[in-house]
């Protein structure tokens, strides 16, 4: 709120819209990336929205990830669907530089692993090595924000 001195307050507005999205609406909206997943390596996303400091996704995979840290951006799971184990922390095996500030590796050595499932809620701070890992015929789909 701006305010100068004799005169009444004025708010600011943004020009941003709110959204809602229900887990059932994000579970529809992600059968297509179940049918690319299938079509490719068992993992597909897509961008949903672009804010001034983060951004939200939806993502599905029928298989384990790689390791990956960010180190610009955290990480906000809720987990529409599914189950597995989250590995965080410790280093990154076979660490890759994949963009700037994006580190891929083939798994995370020395993590604290922890199980995940329908309901929950991950925050991953940059910085911090992750894995998702799931067994054979388990999926999850979820919903992320990229807080940055």
């Amino acid at each position: 709120m701006l305010l100068s001195m004799g005169a009444s307050p004025q708010v600011m507005t943004s020009n941003q819209t709110s959204e809602l999205w229900t887990p059932a609406k994000l579970l529809e909206q992600a059968q297509h990336l179940r049918q690319l997943a299938a079509k490719g390596d068992g993992s597909a996303s897509e961008k949903l929205e672009d804010y001034p400091h983060h951004y939200t996704m939806l993502a599905f995979r029928s298989r384990s990830g790689g390791a990956e840290l960010h180190e610009n951006f955290t990480d906000l799971f809720y987990i529409l669907e599914g189950h597995g184990t989250l590995v965080t922390g410790g280093a990154v095996a076979d660490a890759k530089t994949t963009a700037p500030g994006e580190i891929r590796g083939s798994s995370v050595k020395g993590g604290a692993s922890r199980e995940f499932k329908t309901g929950d809620v991950v925050h991953i701070p940059a910085g911090v090595p992750h894995q998702m890992l799931l067994g054979d015929g388990e999926t999850v789909t979820y919903f992320v924000v990229k807080i940055g």
